[in-house]
């Protein structure tokens, strides 16, 4: 297997680009135009030099990696479109990753784009009936997982408030975020009731965006400022049992974070104790806290309590979401895995500005979604 790097990424601020006050109005296609190009600059490679596309999204029909491509120049190589949910851009990262790491590619172009409409995501990952009963209302279905680990651990609504918290203010310090502004531990706490105990400000926003990835063999990327290596990209999905997606109370296998979790680290050869930073999966702002623990980062139940004591914030000892998560940064949903992995590779070069994790080596990102699917990703340099 070959040494496989992130040789460049670009990014639009993601937000609502419906034509409404400052957002002109843009089409997925053209948002993920403007990425791809932003990755091309960064990488100082054209479009005749990429060998292969994997492309993902979740509600764009068909074909949207031809659409994006169609903008730039069709060259007539493979264009993979990829339908993973929340996954679905770092499963188009791993497809990559794998194409180049065979040897079957030496450059790869990866995409991940979603433009989505306001309120619940009208998620069919689940049965018609299932739909009927409300399975497929999101902060419903965290919000019995809250509940349950509030009960179990002691997790209190005051560090679920923090989660919303020290995410905003990272966010404030990220140029391609949805909400750039910070809030207080009140206005979260104050803000209206969506499904108890999870409140407006502990959702986050769905957005439309776009990123985009130049992937390659470490043998033919030159720049050694700005490779970051894969250490590994792992995907599972659920197994039958845990109680986060159904199953039995009497059957306890791992979850599908912990599965990947511990496939990553022992892939890479990283355990959670090497990592500097992370990006984790914060669709809901407890959902983070729980993440962390399934990652193996702090023990179940620990991590309220060393958010409190500032651990995972900018300056801590282990920065979480220091590009806001999907909290501040908002959630389309095809392109949120790729914004995760783009936030690791500008901390490990250095780039990541007032937000910048001093002396970062190497990072971990995490991406889950409906239908049981989870991707973990590692980067080093």
């Amino acid at each position: 297997m070959r040494e496989v790097v992130v040789a460049g990424v670009g990014m639009v601020r993601f937000g609502r680009y419906n034509g409404e006050k400052e957002w002109p109005l843009k089409e997925f296609y053209e948002l993920g135009c403007e990425a791809v190009l932003g990755a091309f600059r960064d990488a100082c490679v054209e479009m005749k030099d990429i060998q292969a596309v994997f492309c993902g999204q979740v509600y764009q029909g068909t074909s949207a990696g031809f659409k994006v491509i169609n903008e730039i120049g069709s060259t007539g190589i493979p264009i993979v479109n990829v339908e993973n949910a929340c996954s679905s851009s770092s499963s188009a990262f791993r497809l990559a990753y794998q194409s180049i790491a065979a040897g079957v590619y030496d450059l790869c172009l990866v995409i991940g784009l979603e433009k989505v409409p306001a309120g619940f995501v009208a998620s069919t990952a689940w049965n018609e009936w299932e739909r009927y009963m409300g399975f497929n209302v999101q902060p419903a279905a965290y919000a019995l997982e809250t509940v349950r680990h509030m009960k179990e651990f002691g997790l209190t609504e005051k560090q679920i408030a923090r989660v919303t918290v020290k995410n905003r203010k990272n966010g404030a310090l990220f140029p391609y975020g949805y909400f750039r502004q910070e809030v207080t531990l009140g206005e979260v706490l104050n803000s209206r009731i969506i499904a108890k105990p999870l409140r407006l400000l502990m959702c986050c926003p769905n957005a439309d965006g776009a990123v985009a990835a130049v992937v390659c063999s470490r043998d033919k990327f030159k720049s050694r400022s700005k490779a970051v290596t894969v250490a590994a990209s792992v995907l599972v999905s659920g197994m039958y049992g845990p109680l986060r997606g159904g199953g039995s109370v009497k059957v306890q296998n791992p979850n599908r974070t912990q599965m990947a979790a511990k496939q990553a680290y022992e892939v890479s050869g990283y355990g959670p104790e090497d990592l500097d930073l992370a990006e984790v999966y914060d669709a809901m702002a407890p959902i983070e806290l729980i993440n962390l623990e399934d990652l193996g980062i702090c023990k179940p139940g620990e991590a309220g309590h060393l958010l409190d004591e500032g651990f995972f914030d900018l300056g801590g000892k282990m920065p979480v979401n220091t590009s806001g998560g999907l909290m501040s940064r908002g959630h389309p949903l095809g392109a949120t895995g790729l914004a995760q992995i783009a936030e690791i590779a500008w901390q490990l070069r250095g780039e990541g500005g007032q937000r910048q994790v001093p002396d970062a080596r190497v990072g971990l990102c995490h991406s889950m979604g409906a239908g049981q699917t989870c991707c973990v990703t590692i980067l080093k340099r």
